[in-house]
C-alpha cells in the first residue's frame, strides 16, 4: 500500500490520523444530509419548477437510489485505483454538479443532476470507511473511529431538514445544493494531505455487466412502485416490478458464478450479516417515507415557515445523536439484538402515535410521535456496521462494510418511494370528488395531484375558494400520513421480531463470542 501518511501496523493513531478522520467524517455527514435536505425545500422547489408529484418523488429519492446502487461497485473500484483518489474525484464532481443543480430550472434536468450527485456520493462513502479501516490499525481506536463515522451519518440524516429550513428562511431552495460545495472543497484539498493512498493490489476489475444488472433490478422496481400511485398505472407497475425482479434473479445467479463477484451474496449465509442488514433495511425503510411526510405536514398542513419546521425536527434529531452515542456503550452489557429490538418496539409506538394525527390541531401529537420514533432508529444505525464487519473474515471486511452502507441509504430511499407513493395514492383517492366543483381546471388538476399543488393553486384563487380547496386537500394528505404510519409500524414490528430472533446469538461487545457462528468463508 502506497501512503502519504505513516501508519504503524497494530499501533495507536496519532494526531494526523485523527485529523484525517475529521476529513472522512465530513463527506459522511454531508452525503447523508443530502438525502433529507430537500424535504423542507420541496414546497419552494415545487412552486418554482412546477414538477408533477411523481417528478417530485424522483427529485427527492433518485439521489439515494443511485448512491445505494453503486456503493459496492465504487468500493471495488476504490480497491483497484485507490480509495483516496476516488474520494477526491467524487468530491470534485459533487461540488461542480451542486453548482449546476442550484442553477437548474427544469424538473427533468433536476432529476438528472440529482442522479449525478448520487453517483458522486457513491464514490465517496465506501472510500471513507475503507480509509478508516486502513488508517486505524488499533482495534479499540478503530471502533471509536467507526462509531464517530456512524454518528456522522445519523447527524447528517437528522440535520438535513434543519439546515435546509435555516437556509430557506434567508435564501431560496437553491442554497440547499450550494451548502455542500465548501465541504467538498475541503475534502478534496485535505484528503491528499492527511490520508494514505490505500488500495488493494489484488483487487479485480469491476464487472460492469453486474453493475448494469444491479441498476436494472433497482430502478424498474422503484418506477413500478411509483406507477402504483397513478390512476390506471397498475399494468405498467406490475410489468416494471416483474422486470426488476427478473433482473435481480439474473444478478444473483451471475454473482454466484463469478470468481470475483461484484456483490458477494454468499455473505448473506452468515446469520449475523443477513440478520443485521435485514433489520437495518426494514428500519430505514419504515423511517424514510414518514420522515418526508412529516416535514411536508409541518409546512403544507400547519403552514409553518421552513425555519420553524426545521426547528420542530431538531428535538428528535438531538435525541437521535444522544441515543447513537449511548448505543455503543450500552451494547457492552446488553446483547445488540436485544437493544436493536427494543428500539424498534419504541419506533412502533411512535408510528402508532402518528396514526392519530389530525389535519387540524395535530402538531403536538405529530412532533411527540416523531420524537419517540426517530431516536429509536439509532441502535440499528449505530451498531450494524461493526456487527456486520466483525462477523466476516478480514479479507471480506470491505464488501461487508459496503453492504452496511448500502442498506442505510437504500432503506431511506425505498421508504420515500414505497411509503411516499402510498401517501400520494391515498391523497389522490380521497381528493377525487371532494374538491370544490367550481375550481378552474388548472387549479383542480394541481389540487388532485398533490398537496403542494393545492397550496400553490390556492394562492391564485379568491380567499374563500382557496380555503375551500385547502381544507379537503389537507385532510386527504393527513389521511395519507395516517395510513403510511400504519405501514411503517408494521414494517418496524417485523424488524423487531427479526432482530430478536436472528441476532439473539450475538454477545455484548464486552463479552467473548461463546455462541457466535463462524465467519463466512
Amino acid at each position: 500500500m502506497q501512503s502519504s501518511t505513516q501508519i504503524d501496523p497494530g499501533g495507536r493513531a496519532g494526531v494526523r490520523t485523527w485529523l484525517g478522520l475529521a476529513v472522512l467524517v465530513m463527506p459522511a455527514l454531508l452525503l447523508f444530509m443530502m438525502l433529507t435536505i430537500l424535504f423542507l425545500a420541496i414546497p419552494q422547489l415545487a412552486a418554482d419548477l412546477k414538477p408533477s408529484s411523481t417528478q417530485t418523488l424522483w427529485i427527492v429519492d433518485i439521489y439515494g437510489f443511485l448512491m445505494a446502487g453503486l456503493l459496492v461497485t465504487m468500493g471495488t473500484l476504490g480497491d483497484r485505483i485507490g480509495h483516496r483518489r476516488l474520494l477526491v474525484a467524487g468530491a470534485a464532481v459533487f461540488a461542480v454538479v451542486s453548482v449546476i443543480a442550484a442553477n437548474t430550472s427544469d424538473p427533468g434536468l433536476m432529476i438528472v443532476w440529482r442522479a449525478v450527485l448520487g453517483i458522486a456520493a457513491a464514490t465517496q462513502m465506501p472510500a471513507t470507511l475503507g480509509l478508516i479501516f486502513a488508517t486505524f490499525t488499533d482495534a479499540r481506536q478503530r471502533g471509536i473511529a467507526v462509531g464517530v463515522w456512524s454518528g456522522a451519518i445519523s447527524v447528517g440524516t437528522g440535520l438535513g431538514p434543519v439546515i435546509g429550513g435555516a437556509l430557506l428562511e434567508t435564501f431560496s431552495w437553491r442554497a440547499a445544493f450550494l451548502v455542500g460545495v465548501p465541504v467538498m472543497v475541503i475534502v478534496a484539498i485535505g484528503a491528499p494531505l492527511l490520508l494514505p493512498d490505500h488500495r488493494n493490489p489484488a483487487a479485480g476489475r469491476p464487472d460492469l455487466f453486474s453493475v448494469a444488472l444491479s441498476l436494472a433490478t433497482l430502478l424498474p422496481i422503484v418506477y413500478g412502485v411509483k406507477e402504483l400511485a397513478k390512476d390506471g398505472g397498475l399494468a405498467a407497475a406490475v410489468v416494471s416490478i416483474g422486470l426488476g425482479l427478473a433482473f435481480g434473479a439474473w444478478f444473483v445467479v451471475r454473482q454466484l458464478r463469478l470468481p470475483e463477484p461484484l456483490l458477494d451474496v454468499r455473505l448473506f449465509a452468515n446469520r449475523t450479516v443477513s440478520g443485521a442488514l435485514g433489520v437495518f433495511l426494514l428500519s430505514a425503510t419504515a423511517l424514510g417515507g414518514i420522515y418526508l411526510l412529516f416535514t411536508q405536514y409541518l409546512q403544507l398542513v400547519e403552514g409553518l415557515s421552513p425555519l420553524r419546521a426545521g426547528l420542530w425536527v431538531l428535538p428528535g434529531a438531538a435525541l437521535l445523536v444522544v441515543v447513537s452515542t449511548l448505543s455503543p456503550v450500552l451494547v457492552r452489557r446488553v446483547r445488540p439484538g436485544h437493544l436493536i429490538a427494543a428500539g424498534l418496539v419504541v419506533q412502533v409506538i411512535g408510528y402508532l402515535m402518528l396514526t392519530q394525527v389530525g389535519a387540524v390541531g395535530g402538531l403536538p401529537l405529530l412532533v411527540a410521535g416523531f420524537m419517540v420514533l426517530y431516536p429509536a432508529v439509532a441502535p440499528s444505525m449505530a451498531l450494524t456496521t461493526n456487527m456486520v464487519v466483525g462477523s466476516v473474515p478480514p479479507q471480506k471486511a470491505g464488501a461487508a462494510s459496503g453492504l452496511a452502507t448500502t442498506c442505510s441509504d437504500l432503506g431511506i430511499s425505498l421508504g420515500i418511494a414505497l411509503i411516499g407513493s402510498l401517501g400520494v395514492a391515498v391523497y389522490r383517492a380521497q381528493t377525487d370528488g371532494t374538491l370544490p366543483a367550481n375550481l378552474p381546471p388548472e387549479a383542480a388538476s394541481a389540487g388532485r395531484d398533490s398537496l403542494g399543488g393545492a397550496v400553490s393553486a390556492a394562492q391564485g384563487l379568491p380567499a374563500d375558494l382557496g380555503a375551500a380547496l385547502l381544507v379537503p386537500a389537507r385532510e386527504a394528505f393527513t389521511s395519507g400520513l395516517n395510513v403510511a404510519a400504519v405501514i411503517s409500524a408494521a414494517i418496524a414490528a417485523v424488524a423487531a421480531i427479526l432482530a430478536a430472533v436472528r441476532l439473539r446469538h450475538v454477545p455484548p461487545t464486552g463479552q467473548p463470542a461463546t455462541t457466535a457462528e463462524q465467519p463466512a468463508a
